[in-house]
């Protein structure tokens, strides 16, 4: 997916507090969040993305700690699907 796919599909979703199932050309879907870090515009601006697994959601929340999170290429994601919750 483009830059602009990828912002356009989550400015119009609460992001960074709603699951988000994403599929990938080359990789397992999986549902996580997208998260908002200091190098958000630098990282877009690339095509890449931060997201946080299902499995470390809720320790995210809690802590903010965004190592939980990898970073994900643009390129490879082939479709964003809002998800009702985690779980």
């Amino acid at each position: 997916m483009t830059i602009e796919q990828i912002d356009k599909f989550l400015s119009n979703n609460e992001y960074d507090r709603n699951p988000v199932k994403v599929s990938f050309k080359t990789r397992e879907a999986f549902t996580g969040i997208f998260i908002k870090t200091a190098d958000y515009d630098e990282l877009k601006g690339k095509n890449f993305w931060r997201i946080v697994n299902q499995s470390n959601v809720q320790k995210y929340l809690e802590t903010k700690n965004t190592s939980l999170a990898r970073i994900f290429n643009g390129q490879e994601i082939t479709k964003l699907t809002a998800v009702e919750s985690i779980g």
